[in-house]
C-alpha cells in the first residue's frame, strides 16, 4: 500500500458514509483558519501526512508551517496553521491527527532515548515490531527523533537469529551455510558467552548480544574485536539505556520505539469567529 492508498483507506474508515453529524448540520463552506497546537514538548513526524489528509477533503487549503519534521516543540507552540473550509478541515480533523500524533510520539520517544546517550559513541536502532502497513512512516519517525533505522525487513539484511541458530544445530553451522551462498554482510544474535565466542572465530560484520544483564554486555563487548561491530536487544528502557550505552556497544536496538510508543498530544483548534 502506497502513502496515498494509506490515506484513502484511512479516510474512508473514518467517513465511510460521510460525516453524519456535520454533513445534518447543514451548514454551508466558512473560509477560517484552525491551528496545529502542541499540547506538550515533543518531536514532530508526519507533517507531510497531516498535510495530505487535509488536502484530500479540502483541496484548497493552505498551510504555514512553523515547524518540520524533527525539530523538537515546547508545549502550547502553534505547529502549523491552516487556512480553508472550516466544514471539510472538521471532516479532516480526527484522522490528520492521528497520524502526526502517533509518528510524533515515536519520534519523540527516539529522542528521548537519544538525549540519555548523546554522551557516548552508541546509537539507538529500532526494530521490525512495527504496525503492519505503518513500518516505512515509523522508521522514518524514528530517523526524525534522531535514531537509526535496523533493516527494513527480511528482503534487506542477514540477521541470524536464535531460531535460526536452532534449526541448523549451532551459530558456525548457521553462519558457514550462509556463507556459502552470499557475501553480503551477517549479523548474528547470541544469548551466552559460548555462542559469542562461537561466533567471534567467525567474525561476522556484526554480533546481537541479545537479553544480557548490563555486566554481561560489558565482558561481552571486552571479548569482541574492535572489527567487529556490537549491538545490545531486549529489555531496553530510559531507565536503563545510559548504563548498557556505556559498556561501549556501537548500538542498542528497542522494540518499544514503535511498538510501545504514546501518542504525542496534539489539537487542532478552530477559529469560528
Amino acid at each position: 500500500m502506497n502513502l496515498k492508498e494509506l490515506i484513502r483507506s484511512a479516510i474512508l474508515e473514518d467517513l465511510p458514509q460521510g460525516d453524519l453529524t456535520t454533513d445534518l448540520l447543514g451548514c454551508n463552506p466558512k473560509p477560517g483558519t484552525a491551528k496545529l497546537l502542541a499540547k506538550e514538548d515533543l518531536t514532530l513526524s508526519g507533517a507531510s501526512l497531516f498535510e495530505e489528509v487535509i488536502l484530500h477533503l479540502e483541496p484548497n487549503a493552505e498551510f504555514r508551517w512553523y515547524f518540520t519534521d524533527g525539530d523538537q516543540v515546547l508545549k502550547n507552540q502553534i505547529v502549523c496553521s491552516v487556512q480553508g473550509d472550516l466544514i471539510s478541515l472538521l471532516k479532516a480533523e480526527r484522522t490528520a491527527l492521528n497520524f502526526v500524533m502517533h509518528l510524533s510520539g515515536i519520534a519523540s520517544l527516539t529522542s528521548r532515548f537519544c538525549e540519555r546517550i548523546k554522551h557516548t559513541r552508541t546509537r539507538i536502532l529500532d526494530t521490525r515490531k512495527t504496525t503492519p502497513g505503518y513500518r516505512e512512516l515509523e522508521k522514518k519517525a524514528v530517523i526524525h527523533g534522531g535514531g537509526l533505522n535496523h533493516r527494513m525487513n527480511l528482503s534487506s539484511a542477514i540477521l541470524i537469529k536464535d531460531n535460526h541458530i536452532k534449526v541448523v544445530g549451532g551459530v558456525s553451522e548457521a553462519i558457514l551455510r550462509i556463507r556459502k551462498r552470499s557475501p553480503l554482510p551477517i549479523e548474528v544474535e547470541v544469548r551466552t558467552m559460548e555462542e559469542l565466542k562461537e561466533a567471534v572465530a567467525l567474525k561476522p560484520h556484526r554480533i546481537l548480544l541479545d537479553n544480557m544483564d548490563t555486566p554481561s554486555l560489558a565482558a561481552a563487548v571486552q571479548l569482541i574485536p574492535a572489527d567487529i561491530e556490537t549491538e545490545a536487544s531486549g529489555n531496553m528502557n530510559l531507565d536503563r539505556v545510559r548504563e548498557v550505552a556505556e559498556t561501549g556497544v556501537h548500538f542498542i536496538s528497542v522494540g518499544a520505539l514503535t511498538h510501545s510508543a504514546p501518542s504525542a498530544d496534539l489539537s487542532l483548534k478552530f477559529d469560528w469567529s
